[in-house]
């Protein structure tokens, strides 16, 4: 079983509630998650484990403010991590039109920078489809794990 670490970006609860309920899904089939509510390179540095990124994107098309100082300090100072996996869950809303989940653009972005490996497709969550982004993102999560 996995232990992933969970960087999570929310503005208002959104992210947050997802990450948590991905938590206490999966822990009961074995697997260990951290959440990381403020994030910092510490928690990628000081370990080997998969990260899982699940982001709210806010104004037009930015990180939420508690993802914001991790993403920049990862942009500024590229931490290596080489071929270490990772996978990406943005909640967005398409009325929005080109920013729509640019908050999970550019987190991938960073953490190819890093060398990373992107493990699987994006998920991105419309607000203007999904009641329950949790449930979506369970169901992908399980998709995930299964391809680390």
């Amino acid at each position: 079983m996995a232990s992933i670490r969970i960087l999570v970006g929310s503005v208002y609860g959104g992210a947050l509630i997802t990450a948590r309920e991905l938590k206490k899904a999966l822990e009961p089939e074995g697997h260990t998650l951290v959440v990381n509510e403020q994030p910092e390179l510490t928690d990628i540095t000081d370990n080997n484990d998969p990260v899982l990124i699940c982001t709210s994107t806010t104004g037009q098309g930015e990180v939420p403010p508690n993802l914001l100082p991790f993403y920049l300090d990862l942009r500024e100072t590229l931490p290596q991590q080489p071929g270490r996996p990772f996978g990406v869950i943005v909640l967005g809303d398409s009325s929005y039109g080109d920013t729509f989940c640019s908050a999970g653009d550019l987190m991938e972005e960073a953490f190819l920078g890093t060398g990373a490996r992107k493990i699987g497709n994006t998920l991105k969550i419309d607000a203007l489809e999904s009641i329950e982004p949790e449930k979506e993102a369970l169901d992908w999560s399980r998709e995930w794990l299964a391809l680390l």
